[in-house]
């Protein structure tokens, strides 16, 4: 949950350190800046408090020797089924934030119109498993994907 929440603040925290800093340094505007600090600040901060758990909460996902589940979303939460049949390429994508907890994502790919999975926020370890074990599947699958 410390990367939802890691992730939440570089979304979060940008905008009202720079009016944080212009309150500081700009004393003729002190009182305009404090307003869009304060307008800044609290929703940033609610926003902190509030995401990182309920996507924790929400994001989930499952491999069979048939398909890839995946439950994801904030607000918007979508469960996503891919016959392995279906899948045509699976990446490992780990970025800055990821890294700095040893974290790293899955892209499975297929051709539909909807778009990749991705599962996020997995253990390196378990998703270079998980990559081993979709391409170990999809190989031995058959389909059109193949």
């Amino acid at each position: 949950m410390a990367w939802w929440t890691t992730q939440a603040s570089v979304f979060a925290l940008p905008l009202p350190i720079v009016f944080a800093v212009l309150y500081l340094f700009i004393p003729p505007a002190r009182t305009w800046f404090g307003w869009c600090l304060v307008a800044t600040l609290v929703p940033g901060l609610l926003y902190m408090a509030v995401m990182p758990a309920w996507r924790y909460r929400v994001h989930r996902w499952e491999t069979t020797g048939e398909a890839v589940y995946a439950a994801s979303g904030w607000l918007w939460q979508r469960w996503r089924v891919v016959p392995l049949s279906r899948v045509q390429t699976v990446d490992m994508l780990r970025g800055p934030i990821q890294q700095m907890y040893g974290l790293s994502g899955v892209t499975v790919t297929t051709a539909s119109a909807a778009g990749a999975v991705k599962i996020k926020g997995l253990d390196r370890r378990t998703a270079t498993d998980l990559v081993e074990h979709l391409t170990q599947y999809t190989q031995a699958t058959p389909g059109d994907a193949t």
